[in-house]
């Protein structure tokens, strides 16, 4: 199966005009009859390439597909770099961004988010290594993506934690992905990595138990569902059909498959806030 291309089939236009509220769907979605996304396929357990399968798979994947079910559309996506998404929906190539991103107050000069679930990132360490206190990589090679929010929150930390306490910078290593990330932790490269912990527990297992998470996250922040500032009347479809899912138990279900419940919210907010 080709995953730039990969789509779920719509349900018809019959169930698309009959849904509640959604003439305030743009009139581009309405005419296509689907979601049209790009993401970063690299994130687990949100969204990830299942090996066996050759599809999308994960929390962020099946969110969306239950919110398009319930407005009567399909979803095409194309796997890109996460940091291709911000320009993707700058320029319109999607309708939104749902692929681990976090709502933080710079994305939100250009952005509005629906937020979906609590995030919080932080250090992670081969199972072996002896390190227990992120305090003991101050002088050592500490990686995370380039292009995520993780690279600021780390240099906040590193500054506060090893340069203002008179110990040796962290040497800071930029990466494609998290994938690369734990990639360069298994060479030996780096001597931790920083992303979102929720995704590390999953991860860990399935690579056989491999990686552990050391320290408090550095944020407690959330991940948001990125649209355009013109797009408030898309947003708040989007948040109202979120809500609803949330209500009846469909996010409760996916959120408990993926073994993230502690990370649900329950209620739909707007830019970090409750909704008004």
């Amino acid at each position: 199966m080709n995953l730039k291309s990969f789509g779920i089939a719509a349900f018809g236009s019959l169930f698309l005009f009959g849904a509640a509220g959604a003439g305030e769907l743009p009139q581009r979605i309405v005419d296509a009859g689907k979601f049209t996304l790009t993401i970063n396929a690299t994130f687990t357990p949100m969204e990830f390439v299942d090996p066996k399968t050759n599809t999308f798979v994960g929390l962020d994947i099946e969110l969306v597909d239950a919110i398009a079910k319930r407005l009567g559309l399909g979803v095409t996506r194309t796997d890109g770099l996460f940091n291709q998404l911000i320009p993707a929906l700058t320029t319109g190539r999607t309708d939104f961004i749902l692929s681990g991103m976090i709502d933080n107050e710079e994305r939100r000069k250009s952005f509005d988010f629906v937020n979906y679930m609590r995030a919080g990132a932080q250090f992670f360490v081969l199972t072996k290594s002896e390190v227990k206190d992120p305090v003991e990589l101050c002088g050592k090679a500490v990686g995370t993506i380039r292009s995520a929010a993780y690279m600021d929150l780390l240099q906040a930390w590193n500054q506060k934690h090893c340069v203002d306490a008179g110990l040796k910078a962290m040497d800071i290593i930029g990466a494609e992905s998290s994938p690369d990330v734990r990639l360069q932790l298994k060479q030996g490269r780096i001597e931790a990595g920083v992303q979102g912990g929720e995704s590390i527990p999953y991860t860990s297992a399935q690579e056989g138990g491999i990686y552990r998470l050391i320290g408090e996250p550095l944020i407690t922040a959330y991940y948001g569902a990125a649209f355009r500032k013109e797009d408030s009347a898309f947003r708040d479809k989007f948040a109202d059909t979120l809500q609803e899912l949330i209500d009846d138990g469909t996010y409760g279900a996916i959120f408990e498959k993926w073994k993230l419940t502690s990370h649900a919210i329950p209620k739909v907010m707007i830019n970090s806030e409750p909704r008004k």
